[in-house]
């Protein structure tokens, strides 16, 4: 139960090579200002690093470290954390589908070096994954359900 430093290290690394791409789309794409959003984008960089440390520490978990970084996010961005107001308000310029371009083509190489273990499940990866859309559709609509209702929206 250490954490890997060299590992993190790299992905560290990773991690900023990606930040520079989301910044360089978000400026030739949406013409905004690459230096307003540096900060956001280290804030990011470091959730997505403390996500990587907390999967070290729990190896056994089958957790993955991106469910950690949602969870990190949710936390950092909530009303009643002291933090909040600064988070959102230096991640708000780091424009979501910017980050999306990369993410997909990293998920893209991963599954691409997977091709033939996804052969090997043959239908079953289409039963797999109509059960996984279906349950996460109903499991955001219940969030945005409970908390539109906390907010007194609904």
């Amino acid at each position: 139960m250490t954490v890997n430093i060299p590992r993190l290290i790299r992905n560290t690394g990773l991690l900023a090579v990606a930040g520079m791409l989301v910044l360089i789309t978000q400026k030739v794409g949406l013409g905004m200002p690459i230096l307003d959003a540096v900060p956001g984008m280290i804030i990011i960089i470091g959730v997505a690093d403390i996500a990587l440390v907390i999967r070290d520490l729990f190896p056994k978990s089958i957790f993955p470290a991106f469910g950690w970084v949602t969870i990190l996010g949710f936390l950092f961005s909530m009303p009643y954390n002291p933090l909040s107001v600064k988070f959102m308000e230096y991640t708000d310029k780091v424009n979501f589908m910017a980050i999306t371009t990369p993410l997909l083509a990293f998920a893209g190489l991963s599954v691409g070096n997977k091709i033939d273990e996804l052969k090997k499940m043959s239908w079953k990866i289409i039963l797999i994954s109509i059960i996984v859309f279906i349950t996460i559709f109903f499991a955001c609509a219940l969030i945005a359900e409970t908390v539109l209702r906390l907010r007194g929206d609904i």
